[in-house]
């Protein structure tokens, strides 16, 4: 079976390079609109568009598209990627010495575009971190990192240091549960891993 990642995400990529998976990257160009619904529906859904919206573009069927999507979640706010430094700031305080969720949603389509088989599951992730100061804050934002991740940090970086402790799948809060992910291939129509 032929794997396709529809995703950019250097941190997925390796996961799945680290998994042993043979697959091919093509990243979904779609808005991400983050619409109603709980935070397990928010990304299996968001998951779930950027897997067809790649499936749409292939003309071969014989090969499995992962999607995937993560969000944070702090007493029911949901923190995407943030749109600048003060916003970073923002999120970080509300995450300092607290615990918040990490739930990513996976999709797995394969088949034909017109009659794709889907298959969709998410994880979540308890994290918890340390006070952190304003100075370690403002810090960590000058390095970049932030900028493209949700919740404005990531955990397998600099960051690591204010993580206190986590209940769940490591990997999940990188971006892609991948034990869970090579078992629910394993479970499914779609093994051939």
């Amino acid at each position: 079976m032929k794997y396709i990642l529809a995703s950019a995400s250097p941190r997925r990529k390796e996961l799945l390079a680290q998994a042993g998976f043979a697959f091919d990257i093509i990243p979904a160009d779609i808005e991400e609109t983050i619409s109603g619904g709980t935070p397990p529906e928010i990304v299996m859904n968001l998951a779930r568009q950027k897997a067809l919206h790649v499936c749409r573009t292939l003309s071969e069927d014989t090969c499995t598209v992962i999607g995937a999507d993560t969000i944070v979640v702090y007493k029911d706010e949901i923190l995407g990627k943030p749109s600048g430094r003060g916003e970073a700031l923002d999120m970080l305080s509300l995450l300092s010495d607290r615990t918040h969720q990490v739930y990513t949603g996976v999709s797995l389509v394969t088949g034909s575009a017109r009659t794709p088989a889907v298959h969709t599951f998410y994880e979540v992730t308890d994290v918890t971190f340390y006070p952190i100061s304003r100075h370690d804050m403002q810090d960590y934002i000058a390095t970049g990192d932030p900028f493209d991740k949700a919740g404005a940090y990531g955990i397998q970086g600099p960051f690591a240091i204010h993580v206190k402790c986590i209940k769940g799948d490591y990997n999940n809060v990188v971006g892609l549960p991948i034990a869970r992910l090579y078992h629910e291939l394993d479970r499914s129509a779609f093994h051939g891993h």
